[in-house]
């Protein structure tokens, strides 16, 4: 082919495209431009075909998709060269000049040369290219041999084992998403509630003989017209959204990603609200269209399932006069038993809960479920029968999670509850919840579920005895039901859901008692996580503060219970073993504290001085050796760290109190929760942002910082640090970090330079990018000392504490305790902090420019 001929040919072919295209943008109907660009390539390909023709008897047939006729903006072009005989020299270099004819052109082709017998063979093997040969269509070249191969693979089809392939494969696909169409950048073609969940559907409905288009399925009894209807409504909407996503991101892109969707809600024509982000509801819309597909896929492939897979006569089993058992899944005993009796829409689930035998409902029930969804009113929540059932249902010994997931699926708890409604799927820019409200609300049910089960004890032990010496522990799913459920309305979700929960309790009737727990809960959820990871838990006032908060021992137990499920439930990154250590230990404090011992400084002190004394007689030093390292530490220091730290710190110290040298000592916490680095040597000004310098450089994440000068000026400076993703060797890093940061502090190095703007803008998260937090800034004296406790939020970033803690040293700023959280990527750091500059209004606000001018900059805000 001249390149002339070739240029020709291009022009052609980009030049119909467009006009394809932009009639699409004038009138937005989907399959006009799907068909349209599929015309436009089958013509184009035609024309190549008049300069580098097939090999002599061969055909050429479009597969996949673009054999069925639909074509997206970028997607690949998939044809088969079916060939009349296995190719000889000549044929092969006719295959060659086409297929370069074809990449030459600009074509994203996906192609395969075969014989009748490979196609017969590959297919019989291979369940992917089974399916795309049942979509195959004539482009050009042999009808006769293509009509044979549509002949043969007919006859060679299986429709039972297609089904059962065509299922595996759905299954191992959803694997790969999470089992969720609720994803937070969620691929439109692939993830369940998906084109492809309603490709899979009419597939097998081909295989099968019912019908070769929706139309034709639809003429059939395998769909009621509501669901012919809310398939096609649900397939143009998708189809719909994976155009837009191709021309705006001007290639191959079928996920919705974090950088696409401010942009695709403004094609959609959603505008913000007070309270959410357009994409935000661009992205509920999503959602709820992907539910539907989600459902209605999960009940035609349990109907092909029975149709294909019939079970023996008279194999039922009769439950009630309601239910029965039918190829071991529940079944009702009429057609209309859930439009005549709307009670029994809540107690199938009961009944599936009470029933192990059962493996699922059966398609039957799943239809009748979505047809009587409406039948969910005012009327049918007032009705104490389905409030009891209601209740029942969290109340089960077992099956609870996957009740409200079934519910959830089939749009019964969304109905039943319709402030649940307005957050199923809502999502969350808080950069660091992973998942939509409702689904990160059945993931806190989840968690507190495996709490109950003995086999996950070893998980989280303190759970586990808690959870079993709890009465109606069932109290708390339905304070995990509520805890964000006034998410998205503006104000206090908090305040806005223990109002909600107040009124389901009365409602349904909860004792006076337990609606006052499961309110309190509500309200306080977020309390034990603040307090434990932006608190000192070694202040006695912190304990007193939360002591008086909680109150009673019940809601203490209840309230670590629900943190815990909380948090794990939120993102696989946010949960650490650090802040499991941290929650233990101010349960562990606030429950002496509730059992009569409420800590005072004086006591405290004594306590902890007498504790320490102890640990080191054990390790055989005697009293009067720990008097001249004791002697240097003041009451700040003894409060500050509890009897292990104090035993471990003279230990390496009694003997070198003026140290000439920096002492560097690490250990591992517990279980590998992190470990602790203690860091001793003469006071310098740029001490902690030179320790800083080191962590950072080495991925190593501080999660707290407590810092100390003797009376006679040493530092003596103790960090928690964890380390870099998938590392647990916590012992060779204890021992490299014993030798390199002592050395460093001795040598004196210059201060690493700070991460250039380039290289941290490229390692942000894209979420970050799109959806930045606002930096925000708090600095308020400490009404207990002299210091000034410093609050800080925004968008994490590679080496943002080392960066902070520079504007610290620059400006003159001495720390006293510094508590790290990481919440994803978001940061919510605490400091304590002295420092003129603190003193004088007009120096103070220059500080807090200049920190926040540091937590901007990499994002450009």
């Amino acid at each position: 082919m001249t390149p002339s001929t070739l240029q020709h040919l291009r022009d052609t072919y980009k030049a119909r495209r467009n006009d394809v295209i932009e009639s699409y943008r004038k009138h937005v109907r989907p399959e006009k431009l799907l068909g349209g660009l599929r015309r436009v390539t089958d013509q184009t390909l035609r024309d190549i075909l008049k300069v580098t023709p097939l090999p002599k008897g061969a055909c050429l047939a479009a597969v996949g998709g673009y054999g069925r006729g639909e074509l997206f903006p970028w997607s690949d072009i998939d044809v088969l060269i079916l060939l009349a005989r296995e190719p000889d020299q000549n044929d092969q270099g006719l295959l060659e000049a086409l297929v370069t004819a074809l990449w030459d052109l600009g074509f994203d082709v996906g192609h395969s040369v075969r014989t009748l017998e490979d196609c017969r063979r590959e297919a019989a093997n291979d369940i992917t290219v089974e399916t795309a040969l049942m979509e195959v269509r004539w482009l050009a070249g042999n009808k006769p041999l293509l009509a044979a191969l549509q002949t043969a693979m007919a006859e060679q089809r299986d429709p039972q084992a297609f089904f059962q392939a065509k299922r595996a494969e759905m299954q191992q696909r959803h694997a790969r998403h999470q089992d969720t169409p609720y994803a937070l950048e969620p691929n439109c073609k692939e993830a369940p509630g998906g084109l492809r969940d309603l490709m899979v559907i009419l597939w097998i409905a081909q295989a099968s003989g019912i019908g070769q288009t929706w139309r034709e399925i639809g003429q059939t009894d395998l769909l009621t017209p509501a669901e012919y209807r809310a398939l096609r409504r649900a397939e143009l909407a998708f189809k719909r959204l994976r155009i837009e996503l191709h021309l705006l991101a001007g290639r191959r892109e079928d996920r919705l990603l974090f950088d696409l969707q401010p942009a695709l809600a403004k094609i959609y024509g959603f505008e913000a609200t007070k309270t959410r982000r357009a994409s935000e509801l661009l992205m509920q819309r999503y959602y709820w269209a992907a539910r539907v597909v989600n459902q209605l896929n999960t009940i035609l492939m349990q109907t092909f399932e029975e149709r294909l897979f019939p079970p023996p006569a008279n194999s039922d089993s009769i439950i009630d006069d309601d239910f029965c058992i039918r190829h071991n899944r529940l079944d009702i005993r009429r057609p209309d038993a859930l439009e005549r009796n709307p009670t029994l829409l809540l107690r199938a689930f009961l009944v599936m809960q009470e029933r192990p035998d059962l493996t699922g409902l059966s398609a039957q029930v799943m239809r009748a479920m979505w047809h009587a969804r409406r039948q969910i009113d005012t009327q049918f929540r007032r009705n104490p029968v389905n409030r009891y059932l209601f209740l029942q249902i969290f109340q089960q010994p077992r099956g609870i999670v996957h009740a409200l997931r079934r519910m959830t699926l089939l749009n019964i708890l969304p109905r039943y509850l319709p402030e649940f409604r307005k957050i199923v799927g809502q999502m969350q820019h808080d950069l660091f919840h992973a998942y939509t409200v409702d689904q990160h609300t059945l993931r806190v049910i989840r968690n507190l579920r495996r709490f109950t089960m003995p086999e996950h004890a070893q998980e989280f032990p303190l759970a586990s005895q808690l959870v079993a010496d709890m009465d109606r522990h069932w109290l708390l799913y339905i304070a995990a039901l509520y805890h964000d459920i006034a998410k998205g309305r503006g104000g206090d979700h908090s305040e806005l859901g223990a109002k909600d929960a107040l009124r389901f309790c009365k409602q349904h009737n909860i004792s006076a008692e337990d609606t006052d727990l499961v309110v309190f809960l509500v309200r306080e959820h977020l309390s034990m996580s603040s307090f434990a990871q932006k608190r000192d838990l070694t202040d006695p006032h912190t304990i007193h503060e939360f002591s008086a908060r909680i109150k009673t021992e019940r809601r203490l137990a209840a309230l670590y219970l629900l943190t815990v499920a909380d948090i794990r439930g939120t993102s696989p990154k946010v949960w650490n073993s650090w802040k499991g250590k941290l929650l233990e230990d101010l349960y562990h404090l606030t429950h002496e504290a509730l059992g009569g011992n409420p800590p005072d400084t004086g006591t405290v002190l004594a306590r902890r001085k007498e504790e320490a004394a102890a640990e080191i007689r054990l390790l055989g030093l005697r009293d009067e050796t720990r008097e001249a390292f004791w002697k240097e530490l003041d009451v700040a220091y003894f409060l500050r760290h509890d009897a292990s730290e104090i035993a471990w710190h003279t230990r390496h110290l009694y003997h070198r109190v003026e140290a000439p040298e920096p002492v560097v000592k690490a250990r591992v916490i517990g279980q590998n929760q992190g470990l602790q680095v203690m860091v001793y040597i003469k006071d310098r000004p740029d001490l902690f942002v030179a320790i800083c310098g080191y962590f950072d450089q080495h991925t190593l994440s501080i999660q707290d910082a407590r810092i100390h000068t003797t009376r006679h000026g040493w530092a003596l400076d103790s960090f928690i640090v964890l380390l870099p993703n998938q590392d647990t060797d916590y012992r060779s890093w204890a021992t490299l970090i014993e030798h390199e940061l002592a050395t460093a502090l001795a040598l004196g190095h210059p201060l690493p330079p700070e991460r250039p703007a380039s290289q941290v803008r490229s390692r942000i998260s894209r979420r970050s990018r799109v959806f930045p937090i606002v930096p925000n800034i708090s600095l308020q004296p400490d009404e207990n000392s002299r210091s000034w406790r410093l609050a800080l939020t925004a968008s994490d970033r590679p080496g943002l504490l080392y960066s902070l803690a520079r504007v610290l040293a620059r400006s003159g700023i001495d720390l006293k305790m510094a508590k790290i959280l990481t919440l994803g990527d978001r940061v919510e750091d605490v400091f304590m902090i002295e420092g003129d500059v603190l003193e004088n209004p007009r120096t103070q606000l220059q500080f807090e420019r200049n920190l926040l001018g540091q937590l901007s900059d990499a994002f450009g805000t």
